[in-house]
Order: C-alpha cells, then structure tokens, then sequence
C-alpha cells in the first residue's frame, strides 16, 4: 500500500477542493474549448495532465525540491514562462480572420494546444511548489512505502481527478460553446480572443513574481 488509507478521505477532499479553485489551468483549457470546441480542450486537458506526471515525477525524485529551495531558478521560470505565454498571445492577437481554423484543421491545433499546456504549467513556478509543499503533507510515516513512492502514488492520483474534472469542464464549456463556433464574427475573432487569454495568463505569472520580490 502507498497511500494511507487512514488519510485518504482528507487528501481526496483536499484534491476536490483545490481543483474548484479557478486557476490559469483552468482558464486555459476553458477558454481553449469554447474558442475551438471540445476536441482542442482535450488535447489542452491530456497537455496539462502530461506536465502535471513530469512534475509527479520530479517531485518523487527530490529534484523539484531543490530547484524550489533555489530563488534565482524560481524567478527564472516565472520570466520564462511569462515570457513564453506573452509570445503565444502575440501570435494570436497578430492572426487575422482568414487564419481562425476551420473545423477540418482542428487536429493540427489540438497538437500546439497540447503544446502549449504543457510548457505553460511545467514552466510555472507555482505548480513546481505545489507539488514540493501539498504531496510531503499526506505523507504517511505508518507505511512501508518510501516518501518517494507515497509521492508518486499520490501525484498519480491527483492527476487522474483533475484529468477527469478538466474533461467534464471540456464537455461543459464545448458544449455551451459549441454555436459559438458556427458564428463568423466569433470565429473572425477567436484567435484574438485566445491572445488575450495568454496575455491575462503571462501577466498572471509575472505578476506572482513581483509580489515575491516586494
């Protein structure tokens, strides 16, 4: 056993809760589904799940705890990241109507959005301390699984929720959507409209970093 069953109720509530929690994950894969309908949003959620193993795994390792107890690196993926985002959304704001996709051309988007989601998490600092401070709490000294191991099961676990949870939020917002897509002063729009949402993310993050310097 890797997780303490005695502690599993708390931690899956935890995980429930924090999920609710409206985030630039969250922004990302809402506003990518009710821009470019519901196959894009799952190809941010599976981005965003991608990144979120990579982080479970370093975590386990002991490698993200060090580069959390660097300052300089953190402040250096707060500017790569913000730096990343604010590009994306100048790339968007620059198209034009003629380049909004059509439905046809999704797969090649769905592919850069999934891109994208995963670069934009592992590059937030944020997320690198979540899973250094929120994993070691539900830590259980009572098993015989190493700290490394429990970690591991619980960043799996936590994954497969918030995969299922951005799903149903893909489902939810794709479908509300989904007559957005066929209006074509919307879709002339939508990839301006995206622009602003990296723009709001990169601000986001870069923000984050200057209340931690005051």
């Amino acid at each position: 056993m890797m997780i303490d069953l005695a502690i599993l109720p708390l931690y899956l509530t935890t995980v429930i809760a924090l999920l609710l929690i409206p985030g630039p994950d969250m922004l990302l894969i809402a506003s990518s589904s009710l821009s470019y309908g519901k196959r894009v949003g799952v190809f941010a959620s599976l981005g965003n799940a991608t990144s979120g193993l990579i982080l479970t795994l370093l975590a386990a390792m002991g490698v993200s705890a060090l580069i959390a107890m660097n300052p300089m690196a953190l402040q250096v993926l707060r500017i790569l990241g913000g730096a990343y985002l604010m590009k994306m959304g100048w790339d968007c704001m620059r198209s034009g109507p003629l380049d909004a996709p059509e439905i046809e051309q999704q797969s090649g988007l769905a592919k850069m959005l999934y891109r994208r989601a995963v670069f934009s998490n592992l590059l937030n600092p944020k997320a690198l301390l979540f899973f250094v401070l929120f994993l070691p709490q539900f830590v259980s000294p009572e098993l015989t699984a190493t700290s490394g191991e429990q970690m591991l099961a619980l960043g799996l676990l936590l994954n497969v929720m918030g995969l299922v949870f951005n799903l149903l939020l893909v489902l939810m917002v794709g479908t509300l959507g989904k007559p957005l897509l066929k209006n074509d002063k919307f879709r002339a729009n939508q990839n301006k409209f995206m622009g602003m949402i990296f723009f709001a993310l990169a601000i986001w993050l870069l923000g984050s970093q200057v209340q931690t310097m005051s």
